[in-house]
């Protein structure tokens, strides 16, 4: 059975002639963001709509564009005609998935110093990924001073708030968390590594893993029959 989150559908409302996108999961609501949609969330539903002041022409080159990047990505897109497209361009992975990568590296390691080494990308000083996050928060917040409708300098106002308030305590707490691990020096208890090596001494050379048993897990005693009920 196909997935129902792999389709999707571009196309013009018929009442109000808006241009909508529908369907999909959080990686194709990433592809639609990423061509210049803009996500309108409801409590039953994800949509996304073109943004506000494009001409015509400028909204059937927003879905074509993205109707082009979905199908590259492997999703069935049901769309108007006016924004068919057989146009399929490169795709690169996003600056998202490297920081991805080290929740994957977190989950691989065995030992607190590999765990260290991971969270060490995110709280280095000068050029970790919290300390970059920072820098993009304030060069918002710069943008913002000069912007000059009635909300933007508390925007601006509001983003170094968020870094001198919140982001400062989840740097501060994940670098200690970070060099905790790394004074530990001891494996994770749960997660041992496997080789599969059977040692010399073994006079049994069948057998192909060293690894002692899991621990055997007793079942649990039945309840106590109440007095009443013996015979």
């Amino acid at each position: 059975m196909p997935r129902t989150d792999r389709f999707l559908d571009i196309r013009r409302d018929p009442h109000s002639a808006e241009l909508l996108a529908r369907g999909g999961d959080c990686e194709a609501h990433s592809v639609l963001q990423r061509a210049g949609f803009i996500a309108v969330v409801r409590i039953h539903e994800t949509y996304h709509r073109a943004p506000t002041g494009l001409t015509e022409d400028g909204e059937s080159d927003l879905a074509i564009d993205a109707i082009a990047r979905l199908r590259a990505a492997g999703y069935h897109v049901n769309c108007d005609e006016d924004f068919d497209t057989d146009y399929r361009p490169a795709s690169y992975l996003p600056l998202g998935s490297s920081v991805a990568h080290i929740a994957e590296r977190i989950r691989e390691a065995t030992t607190t110093e590999e765990t260290a080494d991971a969270l060490t990308e995110l709280t280095a000083a000068h050029d970790g990924i919290l300390a970059a996050l920072e820098e993009v928060l304030i060069a918002t917040a710069d943008f913002h001073d000069g912007l000059g409708q009635a909300a933007d300098p508390y925007t601006a106002r509001r983003l170094r708030y968020f870094v001198g308030e919140h982001l400062h305590v989840i740097r501060t707490d994940l670098a200690h968390t970070r060099n905790a691990l790394a004074d530990r020096h001891a494996p994770h208890p749960g997660r041992s590594t496997c080789t599969g090596q059977v040692p010399a001494t073994e006079r049994e050379r069948s057998a192909v893993c060293a690894c002692p048993h899991p621990p055997r897990t007793l079942p649990a005693p039945p309840p106590p029959v109440a007095a009443g009920l013996r015979r």
